[in-house]
């Protein structure tokens, strides 16, 4: 089993509603697919050496998820209240050293 970020943006065209995540949460979790979550708030970027870029503040979610392929992890942004709302959401695998 391989895993997943769905990474939000906060490019909605309209706001989605609680009701819409909770419907989203529980089909996640009775799939069995849900492996965690949070929304997330401002930061900063750090760097070593020289200045560090800017804080990507256009992601402000992200979900984690476990899927036999990518095209099986694409299938839960069908339904993803983000991308419903005409946001992105953008689908990264997590590598394995």
């Amino acid at each position: 089993m391989r895993e997943f970020m769905l990474l939000m943006h906060d490019d909605t065209l309209s706001p989605s509603d609680d009701s819409a995540w909770e419907a989203y949460f529980s089909a996640l979790r009775a799939s069995g697919v849900f492996d965690g979550g949070s929304s997330i708030g401002g930061g900063q970027a750090v760097r070593k050496t020289n200045p560090a870029g800017p804080v990507s503040l256009h992601i402000n979610g992200f979900i984690r998820l476990r899927a036999d392929s990518e095209s099986a992890a694409m299938k839960w942004v069908e339904s993803n209240p983000v991308f419903l709302a005409g946001g992105t959401v953008e689908v990264r695998e997590l590598l394995r050293d």
